[in-house]
């Protein structure tokens, strides 16, 4: 009894936690802007809205373990030193501060114009880069917010969905928003913020790699089936 209230506590913690990073997101944002008259700003937070709430929904009812697992990382055991600071600056600092800056330069206008069709296609890249992350999170039920071994789900290497091309697709999509969302923002000093998020997204899926094949049974016969990290053909 006192494991699932536990286990219930956390749960609430997390969803208390998540409801508010997304407050904050569209906060910070319209602040830096000083203006709620801002259409792209808008349609970035419907966006992000949307397909959090829809992943989020898909995977309760598909592996209600995954959600908990996810929002219990600041409990979670036996994480690596460096993938806390890699989540603090990937997850949380970096793209509060790409906000803050893409609020700044829309009220002060220090990009120069993006041009209609462009940020168009920047949200069509921000759309397909969320729905390759939450394909991910839904096949993949070890889809964790830290690099762990979770030994007492008896995890295993997936090789469904998106995983059947790349391993780790999630990040895959993950960097395909955040480079695109300053553009669909029409902020190119954005991306400065947005290109630190990416490298260290890329440095983290390298460490991470390498500690799946260390420690989780079948990933390096799974990586000789897979060959790409991120990029098919690349990387």
């Amino acid at each position: 009894m006192k494991e699932h209230e536990s286990s219930e506590e956390l749960g609430w913690r997390a969803i208390l936690r998540f409801v508010m990073y997304l407050l904050l997101m569209p906060l910070i944002l319209f602040i830096a802007a000083g203006t709620v008259h801002w259409t792209m700003g808008w349609m970035y937070i419907l966006l992000s809205y949307a397909f959090t709430a829809v992943s989020r929904i898909v995977v309760f009812y598909r592996n209600p373990e995954t959600l908990r697992e996810r929002g219990r990382f600041l409990e979670a055991e036996n994480v690596r030193n460096w993938d806390k600071v890699l989540l603090l600056c990937a997850a949380l600092l970096g793209p509060l501060f790409m906000f803050i800056v893409a609020g700044l330069d829309f009220r002060f206008s220090l990009s120069p114009d993006i041009p209609s069709s462009i940020q168009s296609l920047a949200v069509i890249l921000v759309i397909v880069g969320y729905v390759i992350a939450g394909w991910a999170m839904i096949v993949n039920r070890f889809f964790s917010a830290v690099v762990r071994i979770q030994r007492e789900r008896n995890q295993t290497a997936v090789r469904d969905g998106p995983y059947k091309f790349v391993r780790h697709p999630g990040y895959l999509g993950g960097i395909l928003s955040i480079l695109s969302i300053p553009v669909m923002l029409g902020s190119l000093w954005a991306l400065l913020p947005a290109a630190f998020v990416a490298g260290l997204t890329i440095i983290r899926t390298s460490f991470e790699d390498k500690a799946l094949k260390e420690e989780l049974d079948g990933y390096k016969e799974y990586s000789q089936e897979v060959k790409y990290r991120l990029l098919p053909g690349i990387w």
